[in-house]
């Protein structure tokens, strides 16, 4: 019987084994990475559709801040970096600052739930503003106002202002 010999055949195997290692396998070339596109910024958000009765507007994105000053105290309604709206107490005067940062000189309405009256605001530092003197009624109506008021001006959007503890505060302190 015939002896078979694996010895050529393996070495064969071998000898095939280490050539595929040396040439290089072939890839379908790849696609280059897809571009990254800038992210696309947020379209800006609609403006609320007011409705005939102001109560039922959305309050101004917000909250009141208060806070003693060398002049008397001041409250600042708005977000972080942004405010809305301020009142600034003038001990000197005895008279209370309304302004809106922003904003231009005009007349505005402002619409308590007992009051509306319709005031001129001059140009300020940071935007218009309005002086009344610390015993104005109008002031006494913001801070009773059932739960808002509204500051309006042709061409702003208007200010739906929370009546919370701080307006009453600064008033106050300025007829204290």
């Amino acid at each position: 019987m015939r002896r078979l010999s694996f010895a050529p055949l393996a070495s064969t195997l071998v000898l095939a084994t280490a050539l595929t290692g040396c040439i290089p396998a072939t890839t379908p070339p790849q696609a280059p990475p897809p571009v990254q596109q800038a992210p696309r910024p947020a379209p800006p958000a609609p403006r609320p559709v007011l409705g005939s009765d102001w109560r039922d507007w959305p309050l101004t994105p917000g909250d009141w801040r208060y806070q003693r000053t060398a002049q008397g105290s001041a409250s600042t309604y708005g977000v972080a970096g942004a405010p809305r709206l301020t009142l600034s107490c003038d001990l000197r005067n005895r008279s209370v600052r309304l302004g809106r940062p922003g904003s231009v000189a005009g007349s505005w309405t402002i619409r308590t739930s007992s009051t509306v009256r319709n005031v001129a605001a001059q140009s300020g530092a940071a935007g218009a503003e309005l002086v009344l003197a610390a015993n104005d009624q109008l002031l006494d109506a913001m801070a009773f106002s059932r739960g808002r008021f509204t500051i309006e001006q042709a061409g702003q959007p208007p200010l739906v202002i929370p009546a919370y503890a701080e307006i009453g505060r600064v008033i106050e302190d300025c007829r204290g």
